[in-house]
């Protein structure tokens, strides 16, 4: 059958990547996805040849890359043509899910427009500023007429996927060196446009000094390149809107070349001559400047007024160092003030009966803290929570939750006078600790990933960390939680202090042992899940060295794999800002479901008859419900290399363990994922690490911390075989 999609890989080996690119593509291939390599040069040939399925097109090592996007197309059978430069990747799991969208066009769409993200040395995969551009259409065909806010999408020829009978007859126009002009022309000659919201490139931004510097002769082909698209969109008849976007961007890029390229000084104004010429000759009829001082610099341009250009240039840069020198003079004005009135407050007498609240960096009523402060108003009514929440998360806050937001008075005031501060992270250094007010620190995980001081020899892991003031910080604590004696010994390693440990357990997990199978089944209703379905709950954790989260599984495969009676839901990290990512066709059907932006968190982990994960903390919590946890470590030995680890987490799993998607589809359909071996490697796990976790650990932080009943005094942890985890969701059915 001819396939849906041709991922048509060209070009040479650049730095190294092309391996890598294969690597991830080569588990995406199939019926609907085939990938087409247009290698040039003896290293991309060898790094092709490592994947016999795929289809690879040898090419002469000068060969540019217009002709290798020419040559690979020239051997693709699919219906759409996705172009990826060697440089670049196709994130897991994107290229069936391009394809399942693809499947269901019609032939009067040309282009199918998609999201990327961006890759550069320092960073892995952050999102593109595209998304607000793409959301408009939505799910309609549309022309660039009704949307040329299209054009503003990034114009790199991998984010546009091609219909192949459009690029047959388009070959001419778009098989060219020049990317900047392939991209636009294919908006700009498709009749309709469809879009794709998802990330289906990764595109890798080398480092500019390990690349050729820019000419002359470059930037003055930029300028021919936009006047070439300004003139094919005439041709098109594109209409006013696309027109207008073109005319900018090509003004824009004008302005930023004599801004930013260091010209030498003819060049520079032979360039800003040839800038303006284009600018008047191709100025839409009507066209508005605008105001402020981007049209100033828009109307010298237009003047063709050089010498006045570099007056003002030169007069904007000392009005923006005397606005900066200002502007941070009233920064330190404005700090001393908020110093001066913190440490009057500071002089005024504690309120034993304030506590201040808060967790993960002021994200809102969660965690550990939540737990406490949710028993605290039932054991100790007379003292008054406050929470620290950002101003974005205002919204989300539960309503009647009295707050305040950091930097203001308020917060100030009850930072300098709460007895009790209570938090999962970490206050800010500019806080005090007084003499006689209680720093509780929850924390947010059992660590298996090296924490604190152990994260010294790792600096992928302590990017941006600084150690003295993390001691400083730590220094302040008075109390530290902890669920079981693995995490007391890492916390008094990874942070050196005089803290006393409270080994009480998770408050946040006792919710594990008091649900109920109304509450099992109330979660599973709002999450849509029907009785009887399995649902498992993929939670993969963050990693330093990523910017952003794609999933490191093809979950539509999964889903296909799993059939109809198994429900994923898929949660990114909160590191990544809630965002997940779930391909369209089993999200409509239901069997996968982005609960990313979904808290809390132990209500999803009560609505899973499984977890699967892979270095999470997780799963240390969610053992108390002594339910089953596969492993998926796929990249252990970069993970633990990267970050560190405290313990071999594959020689002692909480069940069983996959390297490969297709080891995980086994466990997962077959009894692997709960028979006889996954028990007892999930008893051991309990043992070691749900030491604390009974269901009453909020109630002994309360006690010991806000009354200060003794040790003595608090209710004693219940032996592990004599706790009674919530009901399954099978046991949960009516």
């Amino acid at each position: 059958m001819r396939p849906q999609l041709s991922v048509v890989v060209h070009g040479r080996n650049v730095q190294g990547h092309l391996g890598e690119s294969l690597d991830a593509l080569a588990r995406q291939a199939g019926a609907d996805v085939e990938v087409v390599v247009a290698a040039v040069g003896t290293s991309a040939r060898a790094a092709a040849a490592r994947h016999p399925g795929l289809t690879l097109v040898a090419l002469p090592e000068e060969t540019p890359d217009g002709a290798a996007r020419a040559a690979g197309a020239a051997r693709a059978g699919g219906r759409w043509l996705h172009f990826v430069p060697s440089k670049d990747s196709v994130p897991t799991g994107a290229a069936r899910a391009v394809a399942e969208r693809a499947a269901a066009l019609p032939d009067t769409v040309d282009v199918l427009l998609t999201d990327h993200t961006r890759s550069t040395w320092r960073h892995t995969r952050r999102p593109s500023p595209d998304g607000r551009f793409l959301a408009e259409p939505g799910r309609r065909e549309v022309s660039l007429a009704d949307c040329p806010d299209l054009l503003k999408v990034t114009p790199v020829l991998g984010n546009r996927v091609l219909r192949r009978d459009f690029w047959r007859d388009r070959q001419d126009l778009l098989a060219t060196d020049d990317e900047l002009f392939a991209a636009y022309a294919a908006l700009l000659t498709a009749d309709r446009i469809a879009v794709f919201d998802q990330a289906a490139l990764e595109e890798r931004r080398l480092r500019p000094e390990s690349l050729p510097p820019p000419t002359a002769e470059d930037h003055f082909a930029l300028l021919e390149t936009y006047e070439r698209l300004l003139r094919l969109a005439e041709q098109r008849a594109a209409g006013p809107g696309p027109f207008g976007v073109l005319y900018v961007a090509m003004v824009t890029a004008g302005l930023r070349t004599v801004a930013r390229a260091g010209l030498p000084e003819p060049q520079a104004r032979e360039f800003f001559h040839r800038a303006a010429l284009a600018a008047v000759a191709f100025r839409p009829p009507g066209h508005r400047r605008p105001g402020g001082l981007e049209g100033v610099r828009r109307r010298l341009l237009e003047e063709d007024a050089y010498t006045k250009y570099r007056a003002f240039q030169l007069a904007d840069q000392r009005r923006r160092k005397l606005r900066s020198a200002v502007a941070g003079g009233r920064r330190r004005a404005a700090k001393t003030v908020r110093d001066i009135q913190y440490h009057q407050d500071l002089r005024r007498p504690l309120d034993p009966r304030l506590a201040v609240f808060s967790a993960y960096w002021d994200r809102g009523v969660a965690c550990n803290p939540g737990a406490i402060a949710a028993k605290l108003a039932e054991l100790a009514p007379h003292i008054h929570p406050v929470w620290v929440v950002s101003r974005a998360n205002e919204p989300l806050l539960p309503p009647g939750t009295d707050h305040v937001v950091p930097g203001t008075r308020r917060y100030w005031r009850v930072m300098a006078t709460a007895k009790y501060l209570v938090n999962n992270a970490n206050f800010p250094n500019a806080i005090v600790k007084r003499q006689g007010s209680v720093h509780l620190q929850t924390h947010h995980g059992t660590p298996l990933k090296r924490m604190g001081l152990d994260q010294l020899d790792y600096p992928a892991a302590a990017q941006g960390l600084n150690f003295h003031e993390l001691l400083a910080r730590v220094d302040r604590w008075d109390y530290s939680v902890s669920s079981n004696s693995h995490s007391t010994q890492m916390w008094q390693r990874a942070y050196q202090s005089r803290y006393t440990e409270l080994d009480h357990g998770y408050p946040r997990n006792d919710v594990y042992y008091t649900a109920t199978a109304a509450d099992v089944r109330a979660v599973r209703d709002r999450l849509g899940i029907a009785p009887g379905k399995r649902a498992l709950l993929y939670a993969p954790t963050h990693r330093d060295y990523e910017a952003t989260w794609t999933p490191r599984l093809d979950l539509a495969a999964l889903a296909s794999r799993l059939g109809e009676d198994t429900v994923l839901l898929v949660r990114g990290h909160y590191f990544y800002g809630g965002a997940g990512s779930s391909p369209a066709a089993p999200r409509r059907t239901g069997r996968i479901v982005d609960v990313s932006a979904y808290d809390p968190v132990e209500d999803l982990a009560l609505a899973a008859d499984a977890l699967v994960t892979d270095y999470s903390s997780l799963m240390f919590d969610y053992a108390n419900l002594d339910r089953p946890i596969v492993v998926y470590a796929d990249d252990w030995e970069t993970y633990a290399k990267t970050r560190g680890v405290y313990f071999d987490l594959l020689a002692e799993p909480p069940g069983a363990v996959a390297r490969t998607q297709e080891e995980l589809t086994e466990i997962l359909t077959t009894d692997a994922w709960r028979d006889a071996a996954a028990r007892r490697a999930r008893a051991a796990f309990r043992r070691r690490f749900c030491e604390f976790d009974d269901g009453r650990a909020a109630e002994r932080v309360v006690r010991r911390v806000f009354l200060d009943e003794p040790e003595s005094a608090l209710p004693p942890v219940v032996p592990l075989d004599e706790r009674v985890p919530a009901p399954t969701p099978e046991e949960a059915v009516l």
